[in-house]
């Protein structure tokens, strides 16, 4: 695990220097030629803390992201215990790292792997483009395999719809109902061996490059342990990149870990995401 985590802490810091940040901005005929390529200023990342968005990924294009939550409760101790242990970022994390490619317009696929040995394999496509296509809202479908053990334990698969609507300047809001198979560890069979949910979330712009991110993944049916992971944290986009720094009640950046729910209520854990789009 210290490994791992060494190695992530080394990627984060090549992700942010190893390439300029003028390379991330499309030169004019690109833009036209492809316009999956130009800033959406709503959406300027593909998920929001654990939740995936519609935003479109041009065709042969990359992006990568590292996702990182860590395991001390914010409401372990005094403050005093809490600020020696600089809010947490002293403590063990399960860290994930995600890579995806543009396979073809309006399709993505991609792989997310985090530090308990989970994968999930996932891929995208757009079925709707709100306003560029003249269409009400964007949707997308959605497909993983997801398996414990680096593929070779447990599998579970998800399939789902991700719906997003954009509030003038302001703000891009998310409905995206999933059903998560084989969700339940324990599987015996039976309608407990499957999880019906749905995420809810949002992205408020409060300033031109500076949003405000909230989600929440309420279990509808089926294998639902604990309680329903919720996010909240703030969000700053420079260039390709994008950094988040969250509060979470539990560690899920994967389907299946989102359908096995969040610690409790009461445990809040700190976290972020660092991603980098390279068109």
């Amino acid at each position: 695990m210290k490994s791992f985590s060494n190695a992530v802490r080394g990627a984060c810091v090549l992700l942010l220097i190893s390439v300029p940040l003028h390379a991330q901005t499309p030169t004019a005929a690109a833009q036209v030629s492809d316009p999956d390529s130009r800033l959406d200023p709503l959406q300027p990342d593909f998920n929001l803390a654990a939740l995936p968005t519609t935003l479109r990924l041009p065709e042969h294009k990359m992006g990568f992201r590292v996702t990182h939550r860590f395991t001390r409760p914010l409401g372990q101790g005094d403050f005093s215990d809490l600020l020696s242990d600089f809010f947490g970022f002293d403590s063990g994390a399960q860290i994930g790292l995600e890579f995806r490619y543009g396979l073809l317009p309006g399709t993505q696929i991609g792989v997310h792997r985090t530090s308990d040995r989970s994968i999930q394999v996932f891929g995208q496509h757009n079925l709707l483009q709100e306003k560029r296509d003249g269409r009400r809202i964007g949707l997308d479908v959605l497909a993983t395999l997801e398996g414990s053990n680096n593929l070779r334990g447990q599998k579970s698969s998800t399939l789902g719809m991700l719906v997003s609507k954009k509030l003038g300047r302001l703000a891009a809001i998310y409905a995206e109902p999933m059903l998560v198979v084989n969700s339940n560890p324990a599987a015996g069979g039976g309608s407990d061996n499957n999880t019906a949910m749905i995420g809810l979330g949002a992205r408020v712009r409060i300033r031109p490059t500076t949003y405000l991110v909230g989600e929440v993944t309420p279990r509808l049916g089926g294998y639902k342990p604990g309680v329903d992971q919720g996010s909240f944290g703030i969000e700053m986009r420079s260039g390709g990149h994008t950094f988040q720094i969250s509060a979470s009640n539990g560690f899920g950046t994967t389907m299946g870990q989102l359908a096995r729910g969040g610690v409790s209520s009461d445990s809040w854990f700190i976290g972020f995401n660092i991603s980098r789009k390279f068109f």
